[in-house]
């Protein structure tokens, strides 16, 4: 593998232009020191996507790719979500990029392990995962809830890299790997294990967020989970059979019970019994069919095969089209 190779880093951004700044200077500072290190090639970019921002986002990163030869932009036509704007920026990045390397704009992600990513890859890895090697910046409930979301997708079989995120190095190849996996329903932690290939890890300790809200609250993280848990394993839908079994195993011993105790004369009115047993058993069939909904949900949106990004301004073609010219 050669020395000196051609990296992107690609940057979502959703909302950022109070962080903007700042993550230019320190992700450019980085890209500069591999530069001077003989690490990366001088052509290497930043590839900021902008993901249907409504503040000045995109304006400050044409600004940037003006004033830095090393920042670019994509922009898509409205909000394809983090994941959606993810892919965007590494099948635009990947056409010419011997790696990339994916980190969000908020700056909470440690930039400096972005050398030892680097390191790794000349060793010979194809992916690198930027793995948390501690929780210290979350809530009580969000590092209570991460440990229960890695448990139970282990349990339902599904291959992650516990304390990892979206910050990773991928070789081209990788990339195009990646790329092959054409589903609509985004859980990109989930897919890029699939990929296979020689992988490492590099720790960092996860930071606050520089500036800015979370774009990641409750609700979404919750979607974000659910959408992880669906499109990787049919578990549930099995669980709900076996549920389903259990419920008619309880009924015929509460059948037999019930015939035991006419027969001895031991008749009772259950009315509290009867309602509990009705709410309990509506619950479970609302519940049953929620999840089947679900999956049926997924399958509707899979075979629309629509776009699962639209790109609107393409600056890093653009500044890669000026450069082969000169």
């Amino acid at each position: 593998m050669s020395d000196v190779f051609k990296l992107s880093i690609v940057v979502p951004c959703y909302n950022e232009e109070e962080v903007l700044h700042e993550t230019t200077k320190e992700l450019t500072a980085i890209l500069q020191g591999l530069v001077t290190g003989d690490k990366i090639s001088k052509d290497s970019k930043i590839v900021f996507v902008d993901d249907g921002s409504k503040d000045k986002t995109w304006s400050l990163i044409s600004e940037f790719s003006k004033e830095y030869t090393s920042v670019s932009g994509v922009k898509l036509s409205r909000n394809f979500g983090h994941q959606g704007a993810l892919l965007a920026g590494v099948t635009t990045a990947s056409k010419d990029s011997d790696a990339v390397i994916t980190i969000d704009a908020d700056l909470q992600d440690d930039v400096n392990a972005i050398p030892k990513m680097v390191d790794e890859y000349l060793n010979g890895a194809e992916v690198v995962y930027g793995v948390r090697n501690n929780r210290d910046t979350d809530t009580a409930f969000k590092r209570s809830t991460a440990e229960m979301f890695y448990r139970f997708m282990g349990f339902l079989g599904v291959n992650l890299v516990p304390d990892s995120a979206d910050y990773r190095l991928m070789s081209q190849r990788a990339c195009q790997v990646l790329l092959s996996y054409r589903e609509r329903n985004l859980f990109l932690r989930g897919i890029v294990p699939l990929v296979g290939f020689k992988s490492a890890k590099v720790y960092y300790a996860r930071k606050e967020r520089f500036a800015g809200e979370s774009k990641y609250p409750l609700k979404k993280m919750i979607k974000f989970a659910m959408d992880g848990i669906t499109s990787f394993s049919i578990v549930p839908i099995k669980m709900i059979m076996g549920l389903g079994f259990f419920i008619v195993l309880i009924s015929i011993v509460l059948l037999i019970y019930s015939l035991i105790q006419k027969i001895n004369g031991n008749v009772v009115n259950g009315w509290s019994s009867l309602m509990i047993s009705i709410w309990a058993l509506g619950g479970v069939q609302l519940i049953s069919i929620s999840v089947i909904g679900e999956y049926v949900g997924k399958i509707f949106s899979e075979v629309k095969q629509r776009p699962r990004f639209t790109i609107e301004r393409d600056i890093y073609t653009e500044k890669t089209q000026e450069e082969n010219k000169r």
